[in-house]
């Protein structure tokens, strides 16, 4: 869609953007494969552990088979490259790009709100979305683990499902950039995920590049209840766990490596 002009009032380009939004409903064909998409890319960021490591030859399978689409094209760019690598590799640069490296780490209310009182009450309503559908995220990680979003995404459907999605999108932008510029293949998995979410305006470039280049905010005091670990840094998966869990739904990561 081409961008309304700048001189249309702010609330009249929204309204037309929704409409347009309404228009063009998702049949429950392409609702189906979204949803087969964000479960593929969920599974595929979490840590290659030796059960995801033993499926790579079934998941680039279900990969091949998919419909012929951008998402599917970046999904393949990276199965290519996961089913050729040694384990013991692959766990390596796991590590490397999502916890040692803060611009590429999976945890997204730290790009929107970084150390701040903010982040932990942005985590408790997160809780609180994925309860209101009667759905529960694993206790050994945060609710904005990154492969947390997209599993309740894909279950709870293209509008409320994938709202926390649209609200970090400045977030994935900055870990897709990260990645990229770290010649990661794991760059396609978020580049995947981004082919299903609205193009960034002018606005969401800005404040990824300011993002980039200063960090998130930061603030001494305020992640409580779900703490801080060593000076300033978040405490690793597996040394907490968020109130008010339901029934897990997600496998348990054999993760447990500290964030630097």
């Amino acid at each position: 869609m081409s961008p309304l002009p700048a001189t249309v009032p702010a609330i009249v380009r929204t309204r037309v953007r929704a409409a347009i939004r309404r228009r063009a409903a998702l049949t429950p064909e392409e609702t189906a494969g979204r949803a087969l998409v964000l479960r593929l890319v969920s599974l595929l960021l979490q840590y290659p552990d030796a059960e995801i490591t033993a499926a790579r030859t079934e998941l680039t399978s279900v990969v091949e088979a998919l419909p012929d689409t951008p998402a599917a094209a970046h999904l393949a760019g990276f199965t290519d490259w996961f089913a050729a690598q040694d384990p013991e590799a692959l766990e390596r640069h796991y590590v490397e790009m999502f916890d040692l490296r803060r611009k590429s780490g999976l945890y997204l209310t730290y790009y929107l709100h970084g150390d701040t009182r903010r982040r932990g009450m942005a985590l408790l309503a997160l809780n609180q979305r994925y309860a209101a559908t009667g759905w529960g995220t694993d206790a050994g990680e945060l609710p904005d683990h990154l492969p947390v979003v997209l599993e309740f995404a894909a279950l709870a459907g293209p509008g409320a499902g994938e709202a926390p999605l649209r609200q970090h999108r400045r977030g994935l932008e900055l870990i897709h950039r990260a990645l990229t510029d770290a010649d990661s293949p794991y760059r396609h998995l978020l580049a995947a995920l981004l082919t299903l979410l609205p193009p960034p305006t002018e606005a969401d470039l800005a404040a990824v590049a300011e993002l980039a280049a200063q960090g998130p905010p930061n603030e001494e005091v305020g992640l409580d209840p779900y703490g801080t670990y060593g000076d300033g840094e978040f405490a690793p998966p597996g040394t907490f766990t968020p109130p008010q869990q339901a029934a897990p739904t997600l496998a348990p990561t054999a993760r447990q490596e500290d964030r630097r």
